[in-house]
């Protein structure tokens, strides 16, 4: 599996709707900004964001799930792309 949402899953949504995305990775300094605005990149000016964080175990990963409106499947869809094409990111779903 390649770490992206199984596309039946989006169809079953209803745009707009809160969507809870989970993104992994290293636990470096800015990691969480650099995310954020691979995110916000996609989202419009006015997106609100709700960001939790959990450390693996021994403090290697980091896990943040990004609560925010989601307007359409082409927006995640775009999301998910730019997540992926990013080095820092280990995995989202």
């Amino acid at each position: 599996m390649s770490g992206k949402s199984n596309s039946n899953d989006i169809e079953l949504l209803e745009f707009p709707c809160e969507f809870p995305l989970k993104v992994f990775g290293l636990n470096d300094e800015g990691f969480e900004a650099d995310v954020l605005e691979l995110v916000r990149q996609h989202c419009p000016t006015n997106t609100e964001f709700q960001v939790t964080r959990n450390q693996s175990k021994q403090g290697k990963y980091q896990a943040l799930t990004i609560t925010f409106t989601a307007y359409s499947r082409q927006q995640l869809d775009d999301i998910y792309q730019s997540l992926t094409d990013s080095e820092q990111v280990v995995m989202s779903l």
